[in-house]
């Protein structure tokens, strides 16, 4: 399973939300640059980004960071947030982004994510984020009456590089992730499911490798040096 450190952007600087609220945030440094970097030495394969001000603003904010990113490490990027048309994913692929993470116009926009996944084979990610297992747009500031599992399920047919699930409840709250949601997920759709939400301790990670997750995305807890990413990355090495 690979462990995946996430760098949440919000106004240039690296940042951790708590449960996606945009007015409950820890700043951690100045420059996402210098912690990709960070991360990258510590072992990681790949680096999962956020242009939070993308996701609230519908449109790429980070762009510019976010690609410096790709071109400062030495492995895969992925980014979602404010990733709204054709023009975005195709400039962020061209600019070395490994993939593209979408997420409400999946919901919204079925038919142009399928054309997307066809244009862009496994460089799409499909981004499901839900409260109560229910889906969130909007940078997760709409809750919709669309089950997250059901909403997966509309795309088994498509050529996704993965399905990203995060139990917004459990975001930034260093309590664990829903492993139940999490196995519903997986059982659910033929992808690669990456974990998010909640990741803490070494026990969740090798909870999570034991259930066959792909990968997990790992944040506040390793800002907050609850969970020490070399240490991690070792134990799924080990597994």
């Amino acid at each position: 399973m690979k462990i995946l450190p996430a760098i949440d952007i919000l106004n240039a600087q690296c940042v951790r939300l708590k449960q996606g609220d945009y007015n409950n945030e820890t700043v951690y440094s100045s420059n996402p640059i210098e912690v990709a970097k960070y991360w990258t030495s510590c072992g990681a394969e790949m680096i999962h980004v956020v242009d939070l001000n993308g996701a609230k603003d519908k449109k790429p904010v980070n762009r510019d960071i976010v690609i410096e990113i790709g071109r400062t490490i030495n492995i895969p990027v992925e980014i979602g947030g404010g990733i709204r048309c054709e023009d975005t994913i195709q400039d962020y692929l061209d600019n070395g982004i490994e993939r593209v993470v979408i997420g409400t116009l999946a919901l919204k926009e079925p038919d142009w994510f399928q054309q997307m996944c066809e244009k862009f084979p496994y460089k799409i990610v499909l981004g499901i984020d839900a409260r109560n297992g229910q889906v969130v747009t909007e940078g997760w500031l709409e809750t919709s009456k669309t089950n997250a599992v059901k909403l997966a399920q509309k795309f088994v047919n498509l050529k996704l590089a993965a399905v990203i699930y995060t139990d917004i409840t459990k975001d930034g709250m260093l309590e664990g992730p829903n492993f139940n949601e999490i196995v519903a997920m997986r059982d659910a759709v033929p992808f690669p499911i990456i974990a998010s939400g909640g990741i803490t301790s070494i026990e969740d990670i090798k909870k999570l490798n034991s259930l066959n997750i792909s990968a997990c995305i790992v944040g506040k807890a390793i800002y907050e040096k609850k969970l020490n990413l070399e240490e991690a990355l070792n134990v799924t090495k080990n597994m």
